[in-house]
């Protein structure tokens, strides 16, 4: 039987955003990574429901020589030890390099689907910007988008303001037998 997930984007959900006029950028320094209040605990409803739980980020800035792998990587150690993620998938390329892994492309999820044995229709994708959303509904996933200023999406199933209600969502689609 194939398992339901829920992908998570990094910034702007787990970790919080830099904005700057109106944009948001990633964080290249450790100490500017911090975590979204109450992160573990929003996580560890989604692993009680039985869904894995998935990073998926484009970070561009590994490609632009802004941020190293081992920066990088202490930052997902970060995020792994406040809260229970399966696995974290990354795409390190810039915009014009063409991969399939770069959202909106869904290449992260279908690789992640195919490792984990996962269900991308009865799925959910939670990100903050339009990228996060298409990816997820290239592949049938439900999407539920945290409005920012940055998002520049009207496509998303669900709108919601915080991670909390963002994982509410999901939760009450398990409940109705949704997705």
């Amino acid at each position: 039987m194939t398992r339901r997930a829920v992908f998570l984007d990094r910034d702007g959900v787990l970790a919080r955003e830099i904005v700057r006029d109106n944009r948001a950028y990633a964080p290249t320094a450790l100490e500017d990574f911090a975590l979204v209040d109450g992160v573990g605990e929003q996580v560890r409803r989604l692993q009680e429901a039985g869904l894995a739980r998935l990073v998926f980020t484009n970070q561009p800035e590994v490609a632009r020589g802004l941020l190293s792998w081992d920066t990088l990587d202490a930052m997902h150690q970060r995020l792994r030890d406040a809260a229970p993620i399966d696995e974290v998938y990354v795409c390190p390329h810039d915009q014009d390099d063409g991969c399939a892994c770069r959202k909106p492309s869904p290449g992260m999820l279908t690789t992640a689907a195919e490792r984990w044995d996962i269900d991308l229709s009865r799925s959910f994708v939670i990100g903050d910007r339009w990228r996060d959303i298409e990816a997820g509904r290239a592949v049938g996933c439900c999407t539920i988008l945290l409005e920012r200023p940055y998002s520049e999406c009207m496509t998303a199933d669900h709108r919601v303001a915080t991670f909390a209600e963002a994982v509410d969502a999901v939760l009450e689609h398990l409940d109705r037998g949704e997705a």
